[in-house]
């Protein structure tokens, strides 16, 4: 989830560099979202004390 935020903040980076300006308002706005949804879930597992399956 981290990896598509980055992914899309370079887009949005890129867009910005090279004039399009919508473009890099849309792919800055997902970018938000999806680094929320990963805060929002990094946290949750760490309440939650999940750490991966158990072997």
């Amino acid at each position: 989830m981290l990896s598509w935020a980055i992914t899309f903040l370079v887009i949005a980076l890129i867009a910005a560099v090279l004039g399009f300006g919508t473009l890099a308002g849309t792919a800055a706005s997902i970018a938000k979202i999806l680094f929320v949804i990963f805060l929002i879930l990094f946290l949750v597992s760490l309440i939650t004390g999940r750490r991966g399956p158990i072997a």
